[in-house]
C-alpha cells in the first residue's frame, strides 16, 4: 500500500498546542516515522524493449540497517539502484524511500538519498573543502548552515584534521573515496548507498572505510554493493542477493547458511586412504557428504565434511574417525560456510530454477490448444 508522507498530512491538521491531544499527536507521529521503513520495494520491474532488467522485485530495508546489495554482472544492482535514486522510471510495481513514493516525488526522493559511485567523478582542481560547500549548495543546504555542514561531513569522514585544504587531484584512492562518502552525507540524507566503496583500496584504506560504515550503523541506513564478499560480511546486519533480474536470497548469514547450505560443516585431515571416511561414517549411522578434498604434498587430505543431522557433533565425529583402521584422523574443527559459498549456492539454485522453467514453457507452448 503506497505510503503518503506523514509531514504533508500533519502540516494541514490545526492542533491547539494548549490542548492535551497535541503531545498525543506529536508522540504518534514519531512513532509512525520510526515504524515506516527506509526502503520499501514492491513487484519491481524494468524492461528495455524485449528484455527484462529487473522482475517482481521486492524487499524491504530498515531504518539504521546495514545491507549488502550483491549479485553478478548484470544481475540488475544497478537498475534496481537507479530507480531507487529516481534516474531511472520504473516499468511497473512501486519503490519507496522513507515513506516518499518515486515514481509520484522523484525530487523529493533525491533528497533524501547520498550515493558514492564506484569512481567518484571529482573535480581535480578543487581543494576538499571547496567541493563540499559547492556540494553542499548544489544540495540546497542553508547558508547560515553551510560551513557546520561541511565541517560535520569532514570530521565523520575523517578528512578535517588530515586532507580539508588539500588539493583532491594530490590525494590518494582511499581519500577521494572518503571525499565521496563525505558528499554523500551532506544534506542529511536518510539513506546512503555505496557502489563498491573498498575496491581497489589498500588494507588499511579498507579498514578505515570499514569503521567508518560502523559509525553510521544505526544512525543512517546504508546499502552496499560490492564484489568483495568478505567486506560484506564484516560490514553489514543482512544482505539481499538479486540474480538474473530477480531477488533470489534475503536474510543474515545464518539465515541464508539455513536456506541454502543446511547441516554442520568441518574441516578434517586425515592421514591413509581417505575414500573410506564415508563408509566408515555410514556404517556409524551418521548420514555425511564429502563436500571438497584436496591432497597435501606430506600424504595427508584435506577434505570438507557436511553432516546433515544438527544433533551431529565434532566429538561424535572424532570417537568415529578415530578408531583404528586405514586411516588417521590428524585434526578436525568445525567449519562455518563463508558468505561467497552462500553467495554460489543461491545464485546457482536461481540459475538451475531457470534452466528446470525453460523446458516447461517450451513443451507448454507447443501443445495444441484444445490441450491448454
Amino acid at each position: 500500500m503506497p505510503l503518503q508522507p506523514i509531514y504533508s498530512i500533519c502540516s494541514t491538521i490545526q492542533i491547539n498546542p494548549s490542548d492535551g491531544t497535541y503531545l498525543t499527536a506529536l508522540q504518534t507521529y514519531k512513532q509512525t516515522m520510526a515504524d515506516i521503513p527506509s526502503i520499501r520495494v514492491l513487484k519491481l520491474c524494468r524492461q528495455f524493449g524485449q528484455i527484462s532488467a529487473i522482475q517482481d522485485v521486492s524487499f524491504t530495508v530498515n531504518q539504521g540497517e546495514v545491507v549488502g546489495f550483491l549479485g553478478p554482472n548484470g544481475a540488475g544492482k544497478s537498475t534496481t539502484m537507479r530507480i531507487l535514486c529516481g534516474i531511472l522510471p520504473a516499468s511497473s510495481g512501486s519503490a519507496w524511500v522513507g515513506g516518499v513514493s518515486v515514481a509520484q516525488d522523484p525530487h523529493e526522493v533525491k533528497r533524501k538519498i547520498g550515493y558514492t559511485h564506484e569512481n567518484n567523478p571529482l573535480p581535480n582542481d578543487m581543494r576538499v573543502v571547496e567541493y563540499l560547500r559547492f556540494r553542499a549548495r548544489l544540495k540546497e543546504v542553508p547558508g547560515r548552515k553551510l560551513r557546520e555542514t561541511v565541517q560535520e561531513a569532514m570530521e565523520i569522514c575523517d578528512l578535517a584534521r588530515t586532507a580539508r585544504r588539500k588539493i583532491i587531484g594530490t590525494l590518494s584512492k582511499g581519500f577521494r573515496q572518503r571525499v565521496g562518502i563525505a558528499d554523500a552525507l551532506l544534506g542529511k540524507p536518510e539513506v546512503i548507498i555505496m557502489d563498491e566503496p573498498t575496491i581497489g583500496l589498500d588494507p588499511h584504506q579498507i579498514q578505515g572505510i570499514r569503521k567508518l560504515i560502523d559509525n553510521l550503523r544505526g544512525k543512517l541506513t546504508v546499502v552496499l554493493s560490492s564484489h568483495i564478499l568478505p567486506e560484506i560480511e564484516r560490514s553489514c546486519d543482512r544482505v539481499i542477493v538479486i540474480n538474473r533480474g530477480r531477488i533470489v536470497a534475503a536474510g543474515n548469514s545464518r539465515e541464508l547458511r539455513d536456506e541454502f547450505l543446511p547441516g554442520n560443516r568441518f574441516l578434517l585431515e586425515i592421514a591413509g586412504q581417505a575414500e573410506k571416511i564415508g563408509p566408515t561414517l555410514h556404517q556409524a549411522g551418521i548420514d555425511a557428504a564429502i563436500m571438497e578434498i584436496a591432497e597435501q604434498a606430506n600424504a595427508h587430505t584435506k577434505l570438507v565434511l557436511r553432516v546433515e543431522s544438527a544433533s551431529v557433533s565434532g566429538a561424535d565425529l572424532i570417537r568415529v574417525l578415530s578408531q583404528p583402521g586405514e586411516f588417521s584422523l590428524m585434526s578436525l574443527a568445525a567449519s562455518e560456510p563463508t558468505l561467497e559459498e552462500i553467495f554460489l549456492a543461491a545464485t546457482k539454485r536461481s540459475w538451475e530454477e531457470t534452466m528446470d522453467e525453460k523446458p516447461v514453457a517450451q513443451e507448454t507452448a507447443a501443445l495444441p490448444a484444445s490441450a491448454n
